[in-house]
């Protein structure tokens, strides 16, 4: 028998699945992974950068009234719909050439002097983010930014 008769056809879900191997298949690769619906997702890149920082409206005797510093992480989420012909939602280096500006203006800098930054809490970092990315990226869905490995803000644009 014919080997590319022996591919059977699995359906899991809407995801419909070949067992063997798919160089048998050339004529129809689509068939190895079609979804009859389409596909909503979620891209993730993220980003980091170096900066000092004061609180200036915490009490006077909190820490972070005084000059200290952040190694920040930031995650820049995107979402819609995947393409079919591509197989993707977008191209990453899209949210990179956004994000290039702002990481050039904020790493190794006292963010306090930054415009919108006097106060620069998260919470007030990933408004500020947000309305500098939502022009240029087109289904932004989140901005999170770790200040420290146990301490981050989420923004949702709401």
């Amino acid at each position: 028998m014919e080997a590319r008769a022996k591919i059977r056809a699995l359906k899991v879900g809407e995801l419909l699945i070949r067992d063997g191997p798919p160089h048998l298949d050339l004529q129809n690769q689509s068939v190895f992974c079609s979804h009859k619906e389409s596909m909503h997702v979620r891209l993730t890149k993220d980003f980091t950068f170096e900066a000092a920082q004061t609180l200036p409206r915490v009490p006077a005797d909190h820490k972070c009234g005084r000059m200290h510093g952040h190694s920040f992480k930031v995650e820049i989420s995107v979402e819609g719909e995947k393409d079919p012909m591509t197989g993707w939602f977008y191209d990453h280096s899209r949210i990179s050439r956004a994000m290039d500006p702002l990481m050039e203006q904020l790493d190794h800098s006292y963010l306090n002097d930054i415009p919108g930054l006097e106060n620069p809490t998260i919470e007030n970092m990933c408004e500020w983010f947000w309305e500098r990315l939502l022009p240029y990226l087109p289904g932004l869905a989140e901005i999170v930014i770790h200040e420290t490995p146990t301490a981050r803000c989420s923004y949702r644009g709401k």
